[in-house]
């Protein structure tokens, strides 16, 4: 009867014995596609290093970006209402916009981050802004 009760019951038999193996698989599995993918990553940068460093990709990604948080703010405030937000994301956007005047350098960087950093912040006035109309209007 012990012997029927055991048999009846193999994923016993093979999580006591097998189940180190397959970690083991699972692990080598893991390893090599982790090598394989550094790999490639480590030899894309080194061809695209003079990509990335090229000031055109900055200045392109630039006016996305002040496209993108212009499109975003002025959604904000037909959505709610609200002018601060707009007008705080829209002042970071115009730093940044001036930003592209600038030679690629130190303080180019500085400037954007500086612009950045006030354009979150009328991102974050944004979505209070919209939280507060979300709180007021009354669901009928």
């Amino acid at each position: 009867m012990a012997n029927m009760v055991r048999s009846q019951q193999p994923w016993r038999i093979w999580f006591r014995t097998r189940w180190a193996d397959h970690l083991g698989i699972g692990v080598a599995a893991l390893c090599a596609a982790h090598c394989i993918t550094t790999a490639i990553v480590v030899t894309a940068l080194a061809s695209f290093a003079g990509v990335f460093l090229n000031p055109a990709i900055h200045e392109f990604g630039l006016v996305i970006a002040i496209a993108l948080g212009f499109f975003a703010l002025g959604y904000g405030v037909m959505r709610h209402g609200y002018m601060m937000p707009f007008a705080t994301g829209c002042f970071g956007l115009g730093i940044m916009a001036g930003t592209l005047s600038l030679p690629h350098g130190d303080v180019e960087m500085a400037a954007n981050l500086i612009g950045l950093m006030v354009l979150a912040l009328g991102h974050d006035l944004n979505v209070r802004a919209e939280s507060r109309i979300a709180v007021s209007i009354p669901i009928a």
